[in-house]
């Protein structure tokens, strides 16, 4: 194994610390060519992206040490998989929050006050001057906003939340709970209010999503929650796009269910929901919750440093799962 292999150029100084470490090979692959690959014994190392999927087959067949993916996330991998044949599986975490939570900010505000209808209002040649009833939105200072999910992700967008006077209101751990102290809420201990799924699921005039993809969460949204939720709500997610079910979202906005929805990441992504994007009262966009230079380029170093040092036999700087490591 002599070479790392990287499924798309990361930004700077990734792709220099990549080179300083060793052989890199630039190449898209799709998932056949991933596991060809993989299993070649040429690559210690994979530098991957979220398209990039490695299921429990192309794990037994691969020859590689490590997976170093470039992103938070890692529910394009078999965890379990890559464990049990010591292939360690390293991301980048803690660099995305507050750019995330801009986003969720970005999406309330904009379904709310119909930004992106208004935009392609007026660059249509539509607007003639002010009207009294001209592309009436919704209020958001003075809403109540669900959280599903008190993270780090989720607790930035409440602190945003709170400087726009909106109530904000959480479930830890959807669809189940947990207490949830005093202590570890710490600055928002008295501002916000931890209620059940439920309750966030029937009161909340905004619902943001802020959950991992697990078993537990893969359509926590689904055609009976959507129900259940005020006809005047509106459905955000910055999270991933399963926690979602696309077409039972795409049937309820359609039929007048929910009010609107804004969404970064989706359910089969890049592919659209067919109807979603024909709908006025969404907000659609391309998966850019980290899209900031400052950013990319901080996930770029640590996926860099990762994989450089998966590919010199040491244990990765951010591992998702340590016991896989052999140093092999």
């Amino acid at each position: 194994m002599t070479a790392i292999l990287v499924t798309a150029d990361i930004p700077a100084p990734g792709m220099d610390i990549l080179r300083a470490a060793g052989d890199v090979e630039v190449r898209a692959v799709d998932h056949a060519e991933l596991f060809d690959a993989c299993a070649s014994g040429k690559y210690r190392v994979v530098v991957s992206q979220l398209r990039d999927h490695f299921d429990a087959e192309l794990l037994a067949a691969a020859s590689i040490a490590g997976i170093s993916n470039y992103a938070v996330g890692f529910d394009n991998i078999d965890i379990a998989a890559a464990t049990a044949h010591g292939i360690t599986v390293a991301n980048t975490p803690g660099v995305l929050t507050d750019s995330t939570a801009d986003i969720a900010m970005l999406l309330i505000l904009s379904t709310a006050r119909r930004a992106v209808e208004a935009d392609a209002f007026v660059r249509s040649g539509s607007f003639t001057g002010w009207e009294p009833e001209l592309l009436l939105g919704s209020d958001v200072s003075g809403r109540v906003l669900g959280l599903a999910g008190f993270g780090r992700i989720a607790r930035a967008t409440a602190r945003r939340a709170l400087g726009f006077g909106m109530t904000v209101k959480f479930c830890p751990r959807p669809p189940a709970d947990r207490v949830v102290s005093d202590s570890e809420l710490g600055e928002f201990a008295g501002r916000v209010e931890h209620t059940s799924w439920d309750e966030i699921v029937t009161n909340s005039d905004f619902l943001s999503l802020h959950v991992p993809l697990s078993d537990a969460t893969h359509h926590l949204i689904d055609a009976a929650v959507l129900e259940a939720m005020k006809p005047s709500a509106i459905l955000i997610n910055t999270a991933r796009g399963p926690v979602v079910d696309e077409a039972a979202l795409a049937t309820a906005l359609r039929a007048g269910v929910i009010a609107a929805a804004g969404l970064d990441v989706y359910e089969r992504e890049p592919a659209l929901e067919s109807g979603l994007a024909e709908r006025k009262n969404t907000v659609l966009l391309p998966h850019v919750g980290s899209a900031t230079v400052s950013v990319r380029s901080e996930m770029a170093r640590l996926c860099a440093d990762n994989a450089a040092a998966m590919f010199s036999g040491t244990v990765p700087p951010h591992p998702v799962n340590p016991q896989a490591w052999t140093g092999g």
